[in-house]
């Protein structure tokens, strides 16, 4: 496995490293060793799955808050998305910063989000299929989440929105 960091401390990008013959390739997509050695979170208390129809669609800006913050491990399993991660730890140098990364189901790459980091995915094919691994299980009472076009975070989704749920319509912008 390949771990790339990002500008934003603790979010990563982690990569296969394929070992290819005349059937194919093998290779691991998750590995608590190699997790342990490069300083990530291995346990895995729940795996999600979402199915999106239309090209286009958002998905987020979620996040759990204490004592219910979690770390998110995303990949796109067929399809492509533009997924992105908000800092919102008031102490990090990158606070209220984003990034968004291509995540391809050819490419096989999965995104390490951590604690404290808002989330959400645009689709950008139609018929794509995201599978995430969460650290922690879901909590009503915990979640939350911002306005996906907040004017004070600007992040530049690639297309037009043409289907968002009403609750992540209507998510509030962030205030401090």
């Amino acid at each position: 496995m390949i771990v790339t960091e990002t500008d934003i401390e603790g979010l990563k990008i982690i990569d296969i490293e394929p070992h290819r013959d005349n059937r194919g390739f093998f290779a691991r997509a998750f590995c608590k060793e190699e997790f342990a050695k490069n300083n990530l979170e291995s346990e895995i208390i729940q795996c999600n799955l979402s199915h999106n129809i239309q090209k286009g669609t958002l998905r987020g800006m979620h996040y759990q808050i204490p004592p219910h913050e979690e770390i998110k491990m995303v990949r796109c399993t067929k399809g492509t998305i533009f997924d992105v991660a908000v800092d919102l730890r008031e102490n990090s140098p990158t606070y209220l910063k984003w990034r968004g990364f291509e995540i391809r189901a050819d490419n096989y790459s999965m995104l390490y989000i951590p604690r404290g980091c808002a989330h959400g995915y645009q689709t950008l094919e139609d018929d794509t299929t995201v599978f995430y691994m969460v650290t922690e299980p879901f909590h009503p009472e915990s979640e939350r989440g911002i306005r996906w076009n907040d004017p004070t975070i600007t992040i530049k989704w690639p297309l037009p929105v043409s289907f968002i749920s009403d609750k992540d319509n209507n998510y509030s912008d962030f205030i401090p």
